[in-house]
């Protein structure tokens, strides 16, 4: 997890973003694929965004598990044909 100083000058908001977001991580973890993640926050949030950070962070998750499941298709057809 990246919360660089751009985003959130002090310390205390970089380090509460980064515990929100591995409890998010944390509570969605067995839907994940055994994948290595790198989040990079784009812009400071607080404690009154949680909700619509949550509802952000799930909704990604399912598209990269998609994406995920996608590729694993693609590439077992491609095992197939060969």
């Amino acid at each position: 997890m990246v919360v660089a100083k751009k985003v959130a000058k002090r310390s205390v908001d970089r380090n509460y973003m980064r515990r929100v977001l591995r409890e998010l991580f944390r509570k969605q973890q067995m839907q994940i694929a055994a994948l290595d993640l790198v989040i990079r926050v784009m812009k400071p949030f607080n404690h009154q965004d949680f909700t619509q950070l949550e509802q952000e962070f799930t909704e990604l998750l399912f598209r990269l598990k998609r994406a995920a499941a996608k590729d694993a298709a693609v590439a077992q057809s491609e095992s197939h044909h060969v």
